[in-house]
């Protein structure tokens, strides 16, 4: 994460702190392949193999599955328990889908109302309150009985929702239905595909709402999707 970071750190400096976490499961040969199907070479060209596909849980061919989440769910929430995190960030570190954003809300819904997954809770008690904002970067909604005890009806935490209007791996329709149940949402488009932009204009964009989430952030481009994160907002189609 450091390194895919890099630019984002260096442009935020000692304003911001990031706390890097790993996904938990490597990516089965399968879905490695069934990735690079989709045109997910554009996600990945580090050979490094401490960037060997990896995701929070391994879903199954219909998707109806997050196996494995459950695992995740308690590791992060022994990190959340030993500090203090404004916020969530979560994006594609490797060549899997964006399971990062779709965790970062998923963890976000949960500490909202934590009793839905008791073993979620430390002695009674949730780890951490709520956050104050969430940012998910190509995301998309996990579906599963569990995720769907976490996520639906909606869940308010303010959430800033990054997508590439070239996104193959998550394309607009699996994005959609993130931002559906996302109430206190923002969204802005890049013109790339499945990735955080870095261009300059994207970085001051990210170190202004990194300090401020809950202000009023100019768009990073010409072409915006939403309204301040104080409200609500529907995301514009994307153009050609």
């Amino acid at each position: 994460m450091a390194k895919k970071m890099g630019a984002l750190r260096k442009a935020c400096g000692k304003d911001v702190d990031f706390v890097d976490l790993a996904e938990a499961f490597r990516a089965s040969e399968s879905e490695t392949s069934s990735l690079n199907d989709l045109g997910a070479q554009e996600a990945s060209t580090d050979s490094d193999p401490a960037l060997a596909p990896r995701g929070w849980w391994k879903a199954d061919a219909a998707r109806t599955k997050t196996i494995g989440v459950e695992d995740s769910i308690v590791q992060l929430r022994d990190v959340l328990s030993k500090d203090h995190y404004d916020g969530i960030f979560g994006f594609r570190l490797t060549r899997s889908p964006s399971q990062g954003a779709a965790m970062a809300a998923l963890i976000a819904a949960l500490l909202e109302k934590p009793d839905v997954y008791p073993p979620f809770l430390i002695d009674g008690k949730p780890p951490h309150p709520p956050v104050t904002f969430c940012v998910a970067a190509a995301g998309f909604r996990p579906k599963s009985p569990l995720c769907d005890s976490i996520l639906l009806p909606t869940y308010s935490t303010p959430t800033l929702h990054i997508l590439g209007r070239t996104d193959v791996i998550v394309v607009e329709e699996r994005s959609k239905q993130l931002l559906e149940v996302s109430a206190n949402k923002r969204v802005e488009w890049h013109d790339g595909g499945h990735f955080i932009p870095s261009k300059a204009n994207w970085r001051n964009f990210f170190k202004a709402y990194l300090k401020d989430p809950l202000g009023e952030i100019p768009s990073p481009g010409p072409a915006t999707a939403s309204q301040p994160a104080s409200g609500t907002a529907t995301p514009e189609t994307p153009r050609s």
